[in-house]
């Protein structure tokens, strides 16, 4: 697999109730593929709150601890919105392969937040799949990502 993110770096992974059995299957996709990951919950299907999973992902990305960060839950808005607070995060909502390829090629996300009420694991399986491997086009797109973040 080729990968435009640092792969000798872990994955940041974690979700809310919602999205914990599709964190799950995606860890097992990760060790499947050797690749090392942070857990940073949730770790059962008990009601949890979103915020407390998508901010130490959203760390670890923001630090550059780790390759990228997998976000889940009900609608993945919350742990987007949630996520995108913090400096050099670049969070996409993804709910089809053309969104996580374009959410790499254009915005060059870092983070990928999946709708686990929304698609099919396998769906998202493979949106992590293409998220992984698509690099960011650069070019003209690179203008419009140096804008994103706020000058206070």
């Amino acid at each position: 697999m080729i990968s435009p993110f640092d792969l000798g770096k872990p994955v940041a992974i974690g979700s809310d109730h919602a999205g914990f059995e599709f964190k799950e299957a995606i860890i097992s996709l990760l060790e499947g593929k050797g690749l090392q990951y942070i857990d940073c919950g949730t770790h059962s299907r008990a009601s949890a709150d979103y915020p407390d999973f998508a901010h130490p992902v959203a760390m670890a990305v923001e630090r550059g601890t780790v390759a990228f960060g997998i976000l889940l839950c009900g609608s993945a808005n919350g742990v987007g919105i949630t996520a995108n607070k913090h400096p050099g995060v670049r969070a996409a909502v993804c709910w089809g392969d053309e969104i996580a390829s374009l959410a790499r090629q254009h915005n060059d996300a870092n983070i990928i937040c999946l709708p686990a009420r929304f698609v099919a694991l396998t769906d998202a399986e493979e949106m992590v799949e293409i998220f992984m491997t698509t690099p960011f086009e650069g070019g003209r797109h690179l203008a419009r990502v140096n804008k994103i973040g706020c000058q206070s």
